[in-house]
């Protein structure tokens, strides 16, 4: 048996790459009907686009620090507004919706910590480098959006035991506004930054920016049903953004425990089995294998090969590895074993 691995840097040395096979399409599942599945484009964006994007590590890992600097001053600006307001309205709703704001603002703290540790070379203790960091920093999202949502909740029922007046309810129209100009960019500029440099961290903090935005427009409900005389909707709408954040928080917490249980789009597997197949020499293929570190894709596969020559198969374990680093761009390493067809156990 030949090992290979794939060395990242020969690829660029040597200028190899293959783009994707003719006729192999990649298509993308969406709940049926065109507004659930514009809502599932918006919520649950797709990761897995990033096998499309840069290879280069240390490129991926400055954009993804960049990218959290800026969405990082942008929340904060929009948390000092919207708090400066909460002192002149007394609004729980917006006091809410300035929490969760602060919150998501925080948690660009652990994904700069995140980006930076993943730039360190691997260590005889952690020999995958520290690219699970994103995944962890993932995770804190998830835990802080939670407590803010909590603490939330907890002030607008105080507020409806305990009913105050709110003050310049106009200032709370201004309000919503802000927050949602204020999460909306800092969303598109996250997930767009997450897809391209494969961060399922950045791209979940970029949809929970998303989800404030819309939450702050529920600011301006709560101020129009004061206008109207109601004065009991600013805290009910303050519950209802609380409920909002745990119900939707839902679609994320799935996606950051796939991360971290090695869970792996199919459509990533597709595109190296395909590209495994189609290579010159190669029967069959067994144990594909691929796992996220960080925003960066290893893993390693078994081909069946029609040479029993040593030389020969390893020849064809290469070419076939240049094919899968032009199928999977996000590819650091990939370990392929050619075993020659009478080698090979049949599989049940």
């Amino acid at each position: 048996m030949v090992g290979y691995w794939h060395d990242h840097d020969h690829d660029h040395e040597h200028g190899y790459g293959y783009g994707h096979e003719p006729g192999h399409e990649h298509g993308h599942g969406h709940p049926n009907g065109r507004v659930k599945a514009w809502l599932y484009d918006l919520f649950v964006p797709h990761t897995h686009d990033s096998a499309d994007s840069v290879d280069d590590a240390l490129e991926a890992s400055t954009a993804g620090v960049r990218a959290v600097k800026i969405s990082l001053f942008v929340l904060l600006a929009t948390t000092v507004v919207q708090a400066v307001l909460v002192v002149a309205t007394g609004s729980v709703a917006l006091l809410a919706d300035t929490i969760h704001n602060f919150a998501d603002a925080l948690t660009a703290v652990p994904l700069w910590i995140a980006f930076v540790l993943g730039r360190r070379v691997a260590t005889r203790r952690h020999t995958f480098g520290f690219g699970r960091a994103e995944d962890l920093a993932g995770l804190f999202i998830v835990i802080v959006v939670a407590l803010s949502a909590v603490v939330a909740g907890w002030e607008a029922i105080d507020r409806l035991v305990h009913p105050q007046p709110v003050q310049a309810p106009w200032l709370l129209v201004l309000a919503g506004l802000v927050g949602f100009a204020g999460n909306e960019v800092v969303a598109i500029y996250r997930i767009r930054v997450g897809r391209r440099i494969g961060s399922a961290a950045l791209v979940a903090d970029g949809v929970h920016a998303r989800l404030d935005g819309f939450t702050s427009l529920s600011v301006v409900l709560g101020a129009v049903g004061v206008l109207l005389g109601f004065p009991l909707a600013d805290p009910i709408i303050g519950l209802l953004i609380a409920v909002s954040i745990m119900v939707l928080l839902w679609g994320t917490v799935k996606s950051v425990g796939a991360r971290l249980m090695d869970a792996v789009d199919p459509d990533l597997l597709d595109r190296a089995e395909h590209a495994l197949e189609h290579a010159e020499g190669v029967v069959a293929v067994r144990d594909l294998r691929l796992r996220w570190i960080g925003h960066r894709l290893t893993g390693s596969a078994t081909v069946q090969v029609d040479t029993h020559d040593l030389v020969d198969a390893s020849r064809i374990a290469d070419h076939a590895g240049l094919r899968v680093r032009g199928a999977l761009p996000n590819l650091d390493a990939f370990t392929i074993t050619p075993a020659p067809v009478a080698r090979l156990a049949p599989q049940d």
